[in-house]
């Protein structure tokens, strides 16, 4: 199915509207032979390793091998359907397996090496300069310099690593979308917003019951903490949102949920990566690309910063407790009283409320602020356009 794939269509922006889970295998196994063709001609000893004819026109040619894969990507997070998900995860091996393989090209490290080392390196811009370097420095991160012997192991850890973080996502996601809190008795919604208790009552229609349905999507769960008087019902959201995808259940998550032993895998696969890498954990492989130099470095940078917020956030949750106990006749100060005795605070002491600032902030007028900040910032105009959107709410 690669004639007339939408995901092959790279000739405007991607076609979000047409692009269908049955799509995905013919169009990644379609870019992924291109992709491995193109490195086996830009290896050859017959190209030169320079920018124009070797790294340039290997970052030109992957291009639509990522691009085609983030659409992919996109879809699958915002689109998790069955099918999607599906789709994205039969492929996700063959993609994690061809970027380690891209890893440990040694013919493209050589060429990437011979690049930095020649002449022409001292002629390039600075942007191009940095990817040379940041090539060099990712094909060790990669492996590329580990014994033959030991590159299967590597790549296999890739490939498992790859698989968990997608499979980590997936379990959060469904303990999140599995929770419903179905109250049948209006007095229980007291102190909620109109609007949210609207919400909540549309949800359930859809849902086919009674009664008003939050879930702990943002949209319900954010008012339910901050404006709920009713304390229990605040208090099983915050249980539930808290314990999403853990070892506790509340009788919605499911036990193939638990994210526990994916996170205990990965921990055991990035030491493994780690060691075999030269270093000493996963925390000095992380910081390889990045500004700080040691793990022990950012660790005394979160400590300074913990010391010196630490006695700010301890008044702040006093200064709660006391009116959540003076004010409100809360005497065991919760987590799930946090945002609604901060919210019952800033009425009473400054007569502020989000509830009623919000009216002032309406869809139109935030994007339009936005907008309006780019424009000043970076001297430009911003203009609504048309493009193929994967859903009629999706504004492009």
């Amino acid at each position: 199915m690669t004639t007339n794939n939408p995901l092959l269509d790279f000739s405007d922006l991607p076609r979000f509207d047409t692009v269908q889970p049955e799509h995905v295998k013919p169009a990644i196994e379609s870019l992924l032979s291109a992709g491995r063709e193109l490195i086996e001609r830009l290896t050859a000893d017959t190209t030169p390793a320079t920018w124009h004819d070797f790294a340039g026109a290997l970052s030109d040619g992957l291009e639509p091998f990522g691009r085609a894969w983030g659409v992919v990507g996109h879809l699958h997070s915002v689109n998790d359907v069955p099918a999607w998900r599906e789709a994205y995860n039969e492929m996700l091996p063959e993609v994690s397996r061809f970027y380690a393989e891209l890893g440990q090209n040694l013919k493209l490290f050589d060429k990437y090496k011979a690049l930095r080392a020649s002449a022409e390196y001292a002629t390039l811009t600075n942007e191009q300069k940095k990817v040379v370097d940041n090539e060099v420095r990712d094909f060790r991160l990669s492996g590329a310099d580990l014994p033959e012997a030991d590159k299967p192991r590597f790549q296999a850890i890739m490939e498992e690593l790859s698989s968990l973080s997608a499979k980590f996502s997936e379990n959060v996601l469904d303990a999140t979308n599995a929770f419903a809190e179905v109250v049948t008795d209006e007095v229980l919604l007291a102190g909620l917003p109109a609007d949210a208790k609207e919400a909540a009552r549309t949800a359930a229609e859809k849902a086919g019951v009674e009664g008003w349905r939050f879930s702990l999507q943002a949209p319900s769960y954010g008012p339910v903490m901050q404006y709920a008087d009713h304390r229990e019902l605040r208090a099983r959201l915050y249980r539930a949102y808290a314990t999403r995808a853990a070892e506790f259940t509340d009788g919605t998550s499911k036990p193939e949920w638990d994210n526990t032993p994916v996170m205990n895998r990965m921990l055991e696969l990035r030491l493994e990566d780690a060691k075999m890498l030269g270093y000493n954990n996963f925390a000095e492989v992380s910081l390889a690309p990045k500004m700080a130099d040691t793990p022990a470095q950012v660790l005394s940078f979160l400590r300074e910063l913990a010391a010196k917020a630490k006695p700010f956030a301890a008044k702040d949750i006093a200064e709660l407790r006391a009116f959540a106990k003076d004010e409100l006749c809360l005497e065991d100060f919760q987590p799930w009283d946090a945002a609604y005795v901060s919210e019952k605070l800033l009425q009473k002491r400054y007569a502020f409320s989000e509830q009623e600032v919000k009216q002032y902030f309406t869809e139109p007028k935030v994007l339009g602020g936005l907008f309006q900040v780019i424009e000043s910032l970076f001297n430009v105009k911003v203009k609504s356009d048309t493009a193929p959107v994967w859903h009629e709410d999706v504004r492009f």
